[in-house]
């Protein structure tokens, strides 16, 4: 199970200013990759040399305020039953509410680690008024200030804590393929469709209850983990359709694997969850594939699938470079390409290109495009290599990278991309002083 943390409470006690605190404190190991926002709601943490996804429930409520409760309920839940802890924030101006000690009730009962959190702590005074939410019978309670970060260091080393110990890499070094997506666009159709065409199909292994299943496949000459967001676990309790409970199972479906079948409905077109989900396969620079499902429901016309493709890359412009396969999960069509599909994805993505043929590729044509002058300064770019880490990274050394600009990034990785086959793979461009 990935290591999700979810922040829950009432509207307006700090949620989101203590998300930005957590997920603004990440040092990037490596440049974010050009033309891609960051989702307001779903980010990374580092602390102390662990790294843990954060999800700020607040961000996924609709609604107005007489529905709020209803829909914070069903997200606590949520967040219970999909994360490894819970940050319970409450406002110390307002001291315990009734909602809260609901939260507290719920929280408590489901035997989840939790942190109690009390926001806008900012002097001695409030300091004592904190504790009173002992009353809530959920231990220890941090006080924090969201706003200027004073006690945020105490309570993630307490997150930490709480942190499934880094996964060893498994040493059977299959791929690992996830198929994510909008509730109700097929996943489970396709889940059944493929494990159900083999006898000798492994049976399903799983850790926690709530854990991601991963479903060995082994037929037609393929051997892979299919880790599952849809059929094969118990039904959650709380509202299938709440965007909110998709997005959770995504990211710990996208975090455990090596390639993502993003699956979307030819009936309803690529729709703004389908990108948010693209758009976190990736932010985690994984291996994707978009399977269009139902296509046998949608009338053609001579160009139909042609004049679909093109919706769909200009909507995911500009990571363009993404195979698309038109299935029907249900009448079995094109199922099994979409599994060569992403079997190839996982291949470009595994690849190492030698450091020679990188250079003997680049060196020449970046002699007669080189990046533009700035200020009179010109860059001199000497070498380039791929660097040896599980993200799809190519390092240019040069004497200014300050002065190259993201069009010129844009332009060697579409070069690299029509050289060597990189397709459905995002690829990190870095400049380094040489």
């Amino acid at each position: 199970m990935s290591n999700i943390v979810a922040i829950v409470g009432r509207p307006n006690v700090g949620k989101s200013t203590l998300f930005n605190r957590l997920t603004e404190s990440r040092k990037a190991i490596v440049d974010p990759v050009a033309g891609v926002t960051r989702d307001r709601h779903y980010g990374k943490c580092e602390w102390n040399g662990r790294e843990f996804t954060v999800i700020d429930t607040g961000g996924y409520i609709k609604g107005s305020e007489d529905v709020f409760e209803a829909e914070i309920r069903k997200q606590v839940q949520i967040a219970i039953s999909e994360s490894i802890a819970v940050i319970f924030v409450v406002d110390v101006v307002d001291g315990v509410t009734e909602f809260d000690k609901e939260v507290a009730n719920v929280l408590r009962k489901s035997k989840k680690s939790v942190l109690l959190v009390a926001n806008k702590v900012d002097n001695s005074q409030r300091e004592a008024y904190s504790a009173e939410f002992y009353a809530l019978g959920l231990g220890e309670v941090y006080n924090i200030s969201a706003i200027n970060g004073s006690g945020t260091g105490d309570l993630l080393d307490e997150v930490v804590k709480k942190l499934h110990e880094e996964e060893v890499e498994d040493n059977d070094g299959l791929p690992k393929i996830a198929i994510v997506g909008r509730p109700n666009v097929g996943k489970s159709s396709l889940t059944n469709a493929l494990l159900g065409q083999e006898r000798n199909i492994v049976t399903p292994v799983a850790g926690t209850t709530r854990d991601t299943i991963n479903t060995r496949y082994k037929a037609f000459g393929h051997d892979f983990w299919l880790i599952d967001t849809a059929g094969i676990r118990k039904k959650s309790k709380v509202n299938e359709d709440l965007e909110f409970y998709s997005v959770m199972r995504s990211i710990n479906a996208i975090e455990s694997c090596d390639v993502v079948m993003v699956m979307i409905d030819a009936t309803q077109g690529l729709e703004s969850q389908d990108l948010a989900i693209f758009s976190l396969a990736e932010k985690n620079n994984k291996g994707i594939v978009i399977l269009v499902n139902k296509w046998d429901l949608v009338e053609k016309e001579t160009n139909s699938t042609k004049e679909f493709e093109e919706r769909i890359r200009e909507k995911i412009a500009p990571f363009r470079d993404v195979p698309i396969v038109f299935i029907s999960a249900l009448n079995k069509q094109r199922i099994l390409k979409a599994v060569e599909t992403a079997m190839q994805v996982y291949k470009n993505k595994t690849q190492k290109i030698p450091t020679h043929k990188l250079n003997e590729f680049f060196l020449p044509l970046i002699e007669n495009y080189p990046p533009p002058a700035v200020k009179s300064k010109f860059v001199k770019i000497k070498y380039v290599t791929q660097l040896k880490i599980r993200t799809t990274a190519i390092v240019f050394f040069c004497n200014l990278p300050q002065y190259v600009n993201e069009s010129y990034k844009r332009f060697l990785e579409n070069k690299l991309r029509e050289e060597f086959d990189f397709s459905g793979v995002p690829v990190v461009i870095l400049l380094r002083q040489k």
